[in-house]
């Protein structure tokens, strides 16, 4: 079963994404960059990563740059999840590799339409 990883630093937004995706996926969560950044090595494969643009300690834009210096995820999908709608932040997201832009609050259907369509 393929894993995902939620990197959302509020508990309600990473339950509903979880409930949403549980038995078609196996899930993995972290509360902000930092701690992500500490789990990700421990939780390969990850075949997917859904992150917030907002956090304390580390922002997604950031985690996402982060991530695309690991070897093992330079072409990993990643989804940024923001209530942001911002050009400037799109833009950077996209330069840094991200591969999609789901704007909260998150549609269950959609979300799960947009990750099968990366991961099947």
């Amino acid at each position: 079963m393929k894993k995902i990883m939620i990197v959302d630093d509020s508990s309600t937004i990473r339950n509903v994404i979880k409930n949403a995706l549980i038995g078609s996926y196996e899930v993995c969560e972290a509360d902000d960059g930092v701690n992500a950044l500490k789990v990700i090595p421990g939780e390969n494969p990850i075949s997917l990563f859904l992150l917030d643009v907002n956090m304390p300690n580390m922002d997604g834009l950031t985690l996402l740059e982060e991530i695309r210096k690991l070897p093992e995820h330079t072409k990993t999908p990643i989804i940024m999840l923001t209530t942001e709608t911002k050009d400037e932040f799109r833009d950077r997201a996209k330069k840094s590799g991200a591969n999609g832009w789901v704007v909260k609050p998150v549609e269950a259907d959609k979300l799960q339409e947009v990750v099968k369509h990366l991961i099947g």
